[in-house]
């Protein structure tokens, strides 16, 4: 047996945003997704390992540990390893970089929802957050939108002025509100507990993309925010009764498990209806969705030769 080992570099180098758009759309066809999550926590550290099959894809184990204070001590903050296993006898197929996957998918799943539910006329996005997601957003949002004007806003001004020299063109923005009021697409990718996109900023025919929340703890966006907009999930079963970002706001009433429109399994209801109304998207970035992206690293890892 021959287990594939795909390196970040050389895997990347034959991977395209739409067509992993596209691999997530026939994913999504085929019979859904059994999911498995397990969190464990130590104070704000995290353990996360999600497991997925999709009959026709494969299986599929993501392990990954968030240490958030690691950067201090000159480590990585995320860690870990995608195992992916053939549809038809369980071996294991491939070893795919942690990061790599993680990348495109968590790009990848924004961009997908974004071209249902944003205006295809969008001309301004805000990227918040000056992190590695951030700078993977530009990325996969100009595949989409390569004639968009780009703007970073981040905490902290020094580190969205080095993400502006990574990333040619982008402006960097001084207050927060201004630039929400007049972004068309505003993606966000933090790691905030105290929400701070305000829905009094919001726009009619912009569309929310949120990202960075992933603990039960956590939240982008505020109240008024989610009963402003029409809601969106990658899926159901992996951001509902798991992250901060609805879990808190339906456990208090503000809104109602009926708010929540469609996910990516409910194509015929996942869709802008009006140039006026406000689009919000949790991405949740479930295993079903690492699964889907390793198939796709690795069969343009063998399609490459």
């Amino acid at each position: 047996m021959t287990i594939t080992m795909i390196p970040f570099a050389e895997g990347e180098a034959n991977l395209d945003w739409i067509g992993l758009c596209d691999a997530f759309e026939r994913g999504h066809a085929l019979p859904k997704a059994e999911i498995a999550d397990t969190f464990l926590y130590r104070d704000d550290d995290t353990l996360l390992n999600r497991s997925a099959w999709i009959d026709g894809i494969g299986l599929a184990v993501k392990c990954a540990t968030i240490f958030p204070g690691n950067p201090g001590k000159g480590q990585p903050m995320i860690n870990g390893v995608v195992n992916l296993f053939d549809n038809e006898i369980g071996t294991l197929e491939a070893i795919i970089d942690f990061h790599l996957v993680t990348k495109w998918k968590t790009a990848g799943d924004s961009l997908f929802a974004a071209r249902s539910l944003a205006r295809p006329d969008s001309e301004n996005i805000l990227i918040i957050g000056a992190g590695t997601v951030g700078r993977n957003l530009w990325q996969a949002y100009r595949a989409v939108w390569p004639n968009a004007r780009f703007t970073v806003w981040n905490r902290t001004r020094a580190n969205a002025e080095a993400m502006q020299q990574d990333c040619p063109g982008i402006a960097v923005a001084d207050d927060l509100e201004t630039a929400v009021r007049a972004a068309d697409i505003v993606t966000s990718a933090t790691m905030s507990t105290d929400p701070f996109i305000k829905g009094e900023w919001l726009q009619p025919g912009q569309h929310i993309d949120l990202i960075g929340a992933y603990r039960p703890d956590m939240r982008e966006a505020n109240d008024t925010a989610l009963t402003r907009a029409r809601i969106f999930v990658d899926s159901r079963d992996t951001t509902v009764g798991h992250i901060g970002e609805l879990k808190i706001p339906l456990a208090d009433g503000v809104i109602q498990p009926d708010a929540i429109l469609a996910d990516h399994y409910e194509p015929e209801r996942f869709t802008r209806t009006s140039d006026d109304e406000i689009t919000l998207f949790k991405n949740g970035g479930g295993a079903h969705l690492d699964l889907m992206t390793s198939r796709y690293i690795l069969d343009a890892w063998q399609a490459a030769g």
